[in-house]
């Protein structure tokens, strides 16, 4: 057989892009179904472009999701995401990505899945099978078909779309537990120097590390290009990274949490201040009310990833913790990131429960598009 031919779309999602399957097209088994998806996003690449393949050889274009009905109850669709390790045949399943779950409900829309009003809203309930939570999707249609064009200005992506609302239910430890998985607002992790450095460690959306920048004598001002290379920061931040994990109980060993890139993520964050994202756009302090550089898969994210804004706005409602020290005043509305690419606005609802801090809910607006339609293909 000269080719082998899936039918997979790639779709934006936010300021992420992924190719998307349905999971009856791809083998049931999975040693099976992951080899495939590695290489047809063109893994392992030694030279780390992805070049004989579908991926886009950044953390925010090397992903892929698999699509099915729920069996869930309460849920009209379940999927799964993969981030894809560029240099190596390994897919992480280990969390979410928040930017790409923005395209899940018009992939279920277009593969049918799901049914949808003529016009207005199609309310999709979304079941994430890697960390067991629900997501409710309220996608913008015309005809029973996602309706892509709109006037809403995602920043990080060039062109406006029709906003898409995403609504993370209990986002926070699996099984009820709370979002800070040591109890503690701040703990103290190590530098492989010895170096103490206080750290926020918190599990809501994704499990994160939340560091402040002024301890790394980083600037949380400074674009993606000028942070990547600075190999001293990027390697200080791998390690309390590493350090997070542990303490998390992620990983039983330095050396699993090493290879464990997708979670926990690590962000710098610093009071707000003014700014100008990579396009050119000028901030106030008073525009923001936080800024923060998110490490992602080893290198900084060219924006901010959905769960990582998840977990900061559930972290700024927790007194003491790194987060909550940044901001100047308590945020009358949506928590605003200031970021690479400009601002992100997160709502997010906390609380305590038998002593634990809990995250009830966390609102997101992204956008979503088919770029490509069609079959995606491997030699024979």
């Amino acid at each position: 057989m000269p080719q082998t031919r899936i039918p997979a779309a790639w779709m934006r999602g936010g300021t992420s892009k992924g190719v998307f399957f349905l999971a009856s097209d791809l083998p049931a088994n999975t040693t099976e179904r992951d080899a495939l998806l590695v290489r047809l996003l063109g893994s392992p690449d030694p030279y780390g472009k992805q070049i004989d393949g579908l991926g886009g050889a950044t953390s925010s274009t090397s992903k892929v999701v698999i699509v099915s009905p729920a069996s869930e109850p309460d849920s009209d669709v379940a999927y799964r995401f993969g981030q894809v390790l560029i240099d190596e045949d390994v897919i992480d399943w280990s969390g979410n990505c928040g930017n790409l779950t923005a395209a899940v409900g018009p992939f279920a829309l277009w593969r049918k899945l799901v049914s949808a009003p003529a016009n207005g809203e199609a309310n999709i309930r979304l079941w994430q099978a890697n960390v067991g939570k629900r997501i409710h999707a309220r996608v913008p249609v015309l005809d029973s078909l996602p309706l892509e064009s709109g006037k809403f200005v995602l920043d990080g992506v060039a062109f406006p779309s029709a906003p898409i609302t995403l609504t993370f239910l209990d986002p926070g430890s699996a099984e009820g537990g709370g979002i800070l998985p040591t109890g503690n607002p701040v703990d103290t992790l190590t530098l492989d120097d010895g170096t103490p450095v206080d750290a926020s460690l918190v599990s809501a959306g994704n499990p994160m590390v939340f560091v402040s920048a002024h301890a790394l004598g980083a600037d949380c001002t400074a674009s993606q290009a000028e942070l990547n290379a600075d190999a001293a920061l990027l390697a200080r931040c791998e390690q309390l990274r590493i350090a997070g994990a542990l303490a998390m109980g992620l990983a039983d060993s330095a050396e699993a949490a090493a290879r464990r890139q997708h979670t926990p993520k690590l962000a710098l964050v610093a009071p707000p201040a003014q700014c100008q994202s990579v396009d050119g756009k000028r901030f106030a302090a008073s525009d923001l009310d936080l800024l923060t550089r998110v490490l992602s898969m080893g290198s900084f994210h060219h924006a901010i990833p959905g769960t990582a804004a998840i977990a900061m706005a559930a972290a700024a409602g927790v007194p003491g913790s790194l987060v909550s020290r940044q901001l100047l005043n308590d945020p009358a509305g949506p928590l605003r990131i200031g970021h690479p690419s400009g601002r992100s606005e997160v709502g997010a609802t906390t609380h305590t429960r038998q002593g634990q801090w809990m995250l009830e809910a966390a609102v997101l607006r992204r956008s979503a598009r088919m770029l490509m339609d069609g079959w995606a293909c491997l030699p024979g």
